[in-house]
């Protein structure tokens, strides 16, 4: 006789299986269309669908829920694996699933104190270069507006990037008036008391974003002294600014 739960072989008399605990079935019940197995018949061993899943998810190293689920599965397999006396197999990949997801799970505090330093590191260095990058576009403005002035001197200066990319004075994403995080104006051109050509503009360029794409807001105007405020706002900057050394 054998248990039809489990597989395993059981002596005649015996109600309940060893392995599994299940009642054997007797009589008619033990022989199946096609004829019980004769006893000490070999079962081909199937490998545990739960070590598979285990190995599988223990593939998916520093993943929370993969890590949780690889344990989850490995546990349960090798608790089935061991109690199938010889029906199931893939111990080995249960085991391998288990220890791949304790590295997974252990590694994860890690990558959370690496990332918790390196991600405030990494955001002050873009502030700090969009800031860079934005006192430059304020220079490059401020020599386009003076080769604009001197190469149109009934105009003198101009409020319009446009008019400063058509020249070829600036390049083509500091005319579109965003650059690396920084928005960049043109605006209060004015002319002198005595003369028809605007010899006044302001120049300004402040953060899209501020405390994300950049802190600081950088300006300036026909004395070509870049200034720049703390707080990042443009009009404070002309106000109040400070010197940019």
């Amino acid at each position: 006789m054998f248990c039809f739960g489990c597989g395993n072989n059981v002596l005649v008399g015996e109600r309940f299986c060893r392995v599994c605990g299940k009642e054997v079935s007797t009589g008619s019940a033990t022989a199946p269309a096609l004829g019980p197995p004769a006893e000490g018949a070999i079962f081909p061993a199937q490998t545990s669908g739960k070590a598979i899943a285990s190995f599988i998810c223990g593939l998916f190293l520093f993943t929370f829920p993969m890590s949780i689920l690889a344990i989850i599965f490995g546990h349960l397999s090798v608790s089935e694996i061991r109690k199938s006396a010889g029906r199931l197999k893939g111990e080995g990949m249960a085991i391998a699933g288990l220890v791949l997801g304790y590295v997974g799970l252990a590694a994860i505090p890690v990558i959370l104190i690496i990332a918790a330093i390196a991600i405030p590191n990494l955001l002050r260095a873009r502030v700090a270069a969009n800031e860079s990058s934005a006192a430059a576009g304020v220079r490059a403005l401020i020599a386009a507006e003076m080769g604009y002035s001197s190469s149109h001197p009934g105009v003198g200066y101009t409020s319009s990037l446009s008019d400063l990319a058509d020249a070829g004075l600036i390049d083509s994403r500091l005319a579109t008036g965003q650059k690396n995080g920084y928005a960049f104006e043109l605006m209060g051109c004015r002319a002198g008391s005595d003369a028809a050509a605007k010899t006044e503009y302001r120049v300004v360029a402040y953060p899209v974003v501020r405390q994300q794409t950049g802190a600081r807001a950088f300006c300036s105007d026909e004395s070509a002294l870049v200034k720049f405020d703390r707080t990042g706002s443009p009009q404070d900057c002309m106000a109040n600014g400070s010197a940019l050394q």
